[in-house]
């Protein structure tokens, strides 16, 4: 909820904005590393659900590493003063010039997602005289049960090498002169609610891990990835229950005294610091649908545009909650898809009211656009 003194700070900045609750953020954080450190348990963060610089240097700041799925995101992971002993470099489609890069800034780890790729990144490291050190993401054929477009781990995903491609991979591991093999890596999607799925997963990294045992490697590094959910619909439940997603892991992975496991949290460590704040522009009512037309379009939040994602929309601008009228809240992006949520039940609104889109933190700021010339969209914090 918001006071009135944060509303009274709102009215007087210019819309749209992400507004970022600092002080929640670190609670977050907190919570996770606690519930972490119980199992002996390395977190990284997964930048790209958020690579805010205030959001970064206080998740630095906690002790946590950096997961990163592009050549920038290492860049900006080690300007912003993460340990490159903690940065691992994920992705599909990985170039030579990011894989140089990041041979040259001697991170910790590439996840490697194809046979083909560790044969590129034993060339590229052997011209360069280095040894990189590389976990095979394996495909584990695990439903998240999440939506289809951000599910992972499924044999018709793109993501990481299916089974059937490992004996390959043991095969070109041997024969890398220029590779070091640490251990296996897995993702199977995001914002995953059900935690019965992870325990699918750990059924599946123990028979993988003892497939490459059997096979004489020495796996020192279980890494299962993230996409831990968050509450949308309640957002004020706001710090997820990291104690019982690290004990799911703790129960069910046979861990080996010399391994070490890995996760990549994105979403959970950040979903719920942020709010999209909005201005109303325009209120159409019609005979079939009343409309809000907002400041803010799919080109500053495009989660609902691109997932068909609810977030909780709230007029923070009105307390009385007797007159409530049903509304589709849009935006004033040249497209119908500009839509934020259809027959949201708001107090009556007003041109001028201020709009809250809640759980903004993840893919909200960094996947914002400037279709239609938009502007760069703006920031505020509070503590």
């Amino acid at each position: 909820m918001f006071s009135n003194k944060d509303i009274t700070q709102f009215a007087e900045l210019e819309t749209p904005f992400y507004y970022y609750d600092l002080a929640l953020l670190q609670q977050t954080l907190d919570s996770c590393a606690v519930a972490a450190k119980n199992h002996g348990f390395h977190v990284h963060y997964a930048m790209k659900a958020n690579f805010n610089h205030r959001l970064l240097d206080r998740i630095k700041a906690t002790g946590f590493g950096a997961d990163c799925v592009s050549g920038n995101e290492v860049k900006k992971a080690i300007e912003r003063g993460f340990d490159r002993n903690q940065i691992v470099f994920a992705g599909v489609g990985k170039s030579d010039r990011e894989i140089n890069e990041a041979l040259d800034a001697d991170i910790f780890c590439f996840n490697v997602e194809s046979v083909q790729e560790l044969e590129v990144i034993n060339e590229l490291a052997a011209k360069k005289n280095k040894v990189a050190k590389v976990a095979i993401r394996i495909n584990p054929n695990v439903d998240a049960y999440t939506h289809h477009n951000i599910t992972t781990g499924l044999d018709e995903n793109k993501f990481g090498v299916n089974a059937w491609d490992l004996p390959a991979c043991a095969d070109a591991l041997r024969q890398s002169a220029s590779l070091e093999f640490v251990g296996i890596h897995f993702h199977i999607g995001s914002q995953i609610t059900n935690l019965d799925v992870y325990k699918s997963l750990c059924v599946k990294v123990n028979e993988f891990a003892t497939w490459f045992e059997d096979r004489g490697f020495v796996v020192r590094i279980l890494n299962v990835g993230g996409g831990l959910g968050i509450d949308y619909h309640n957002p004020e439940q706001q710090v997820p229950d990291f104690a019982s997603y690290f004990k799911i892991f703790g129960d069910f992975l046979e861990k080996r005294d010399n391994q070490e496991v890995h996760f990549e949290l994105g979403r959970a460590l950040v979903g719920q610091c942020s709010s999209l704040i909005s201005k109303v522009l325009y209120v159409k009512n019609g005979k079939k649908k009343n409309f809000i037309i907002l400041d803010a379009g799919m080109t500053e939040l495009m989660r609902p545009a691109l997932y068909q994602a609810y977030h909780q929309i709230e007029n923070i601008s009105k307390q009385d909650v007797s007159a409530a009228v049903k509304y589709d809240v849009v935006g004033p992006i040249c497209e119908s898809t500009d839509c934020f949520g259809k027959e949201v039940l708001l107090q009556e609104t007003q041109r001028g009211d201020l709009v809250a889109i809640r759980s903004t933190g993840a893919y909200g700021e960094v996947m914002s656009s400037h279709y239609n010339l938009r502007e760069n969209v703006r920031v505020a914090f509070g503590e």
